[in-house]
């Protein structure tokens, strides 16, 4: 085996380790720097209980206070409680438009949610003539036209996702340029977030 075989195998011994251990690191570095700042957020306040600095505590009690809510929002007691909460967020006025927006935006990513803001997981035609994106189709809204409004239109809105998963376009298209595939919603996040990578070999049209 002469030198430039052997070079040739370890360049290739190099860049496959290299593509294995870049996601793992970049997913440690991800996470790292989430407990960091979770912690963050709490741990000054154990100092000044405490009087010493206690790397984690922070993160570990953010855990356990989500994972506490979480019990009081699944009962009927803590609904109420949640609701009464919620109420008061709504009477603010600046506080109002951006809690809105979020829990929305949240709740149409959750899983636990029964009135998911996303409908169907769709294919448009879209920025531009000969390209297709995935979308998910959001809301069903009938647009007035002509003199006192006599002719409608029915149009479809479509989420689609630009830049990872909360960040895209609302685009507006007519019932004939939607394509109704048959890949539940939560697989179509899934798509969406591995970069279309997760996409099926064949897509199906939705059957009613």
């Amino acid at each position: 085996m002469n030198g430039s075989v052997i070079s040739a195998t370890l360049k290739r011994k190099f860049i496959a380790g290299l593509f294995v251990s870049i996601p793992a690191i970049i997913t440690f570095l991800l996470i790292g720097k989430f407990v960091a700042f979770v912690d963050s957020l709490l741990e000054p306040f154990y100092f000044k209980v405490l009087g010493y600095h206690t790397p984690g505590l922070g993160f570990v009690s953010a855990i356990v206070l989500i994972f506490i809510v979480g019990i009081i929002s699944t009962n009927v007691f803590g609904k109420k409680i949640i609701t009464w909460f919620e109420n008061i967020f709504l009477r603010l006025p600046v506080f109002k438009g951006f809690y809105t927006a979020v829990k929305q935006l949240v709740d149409a990513f959750s899983p636990e949610s029964k009135n998911s803001s996303f409908k169907r997981f769709v294919i448009i035609e879209y920025p531009r003539p000969g390209m297709y994106a995935f979308g998910f189709l959001t809301k069903e809204s009938t647009v007035l036209a002509g003199q006192g409004g006599n002719a409608e239109c029915c149009l479809r809105a479509v989420y689609v996702p630009t830049n990872n998963l909360y960040l895209g376009d609302i685009v507006l298209v007519s019932e004939r340029e939607v394509f109704y595939t048959d890949i539940p919603i939560d697989e179509g996040i899934k798509i969406i977030l591995s970069g279309g990578i997760a996409s099926p070999n064949r897509i199906g049209e939705a059957r009613e």
